[in-house]
């Protein structure tokens, strides 16, 4: 599997997505990929190939999953001093209730890189079931097991086959 590769001082600091999973603990794997194909498709465009300082990358997303939240910090510690932020100007309701907040936009040295999410990875029975509040047991399991289907799918894609720069 392809790790994320950032610097601390100009150390390099490589994660995969189980080290990012480890940290975010098993309640939201399909987050915690979105977070790792985001990252694997933006850091190398954020400054030429080259891996960039971990604690000088800003990450902006509409995106509100504590998945996704947990990996950026652990790789950028963007939630910690400040540089996560979840706004919800970034959503794209022309693209409907599934997919207007897979957005993301990164930050660093003055580049930004800006993703969204490819039609068809995102299925409207997960975000429906994600948002249902009185959930009987067997959609709970359901939920589960999309949550992990999602992972999945999308750790089998490239990352510019999960995520387009917009």
């Amino acid at each position: 599997m392809t790790t994320l590769t950032v610097l601390e001082n100009g150390h390099e600091l490589h994660y995969d997505y189980a080290d990012l999973m480890h940290y975010h603990g098993f309640g939201f794997p399909g987050g915690v990929a979105h977070a790792f194909k985001v990252m694997q498709r933006a850091l190398p465009l954020l400054d030429a190939g080259h891996p960039p300082e971990r604690r000088e990358i800003d990450i902006r997303t509409a995106f509100r999953g504590p998945g996704a939240r947990d990996a950026f910090e652990m790789v950028t510690r963007g939630l910690t001093e400040g540089r996560y932020v979840v706004d919800a100007a970034l959503e794209r309701p022309e693209r409907g209730e599934t997919l207007m907040r897979y957005v993301f936009v990164l930050t660093y040295r003055g580049t930004t890189v800006r993703l969204q999410i490819r039609d068809g990875i995102v299925r409207d029975e997960f975000i429906g079931l994600g948002r249902k509040p009185d959930r009987t047991a067997e959609e709970d399991a359901r939920l589960e097991y999309l949550k992990r289907d999602m992972a999945d799918r999308l750790l089998a894609l490239p990352a510019e086959e999960a995520y387009d720069v917009v």
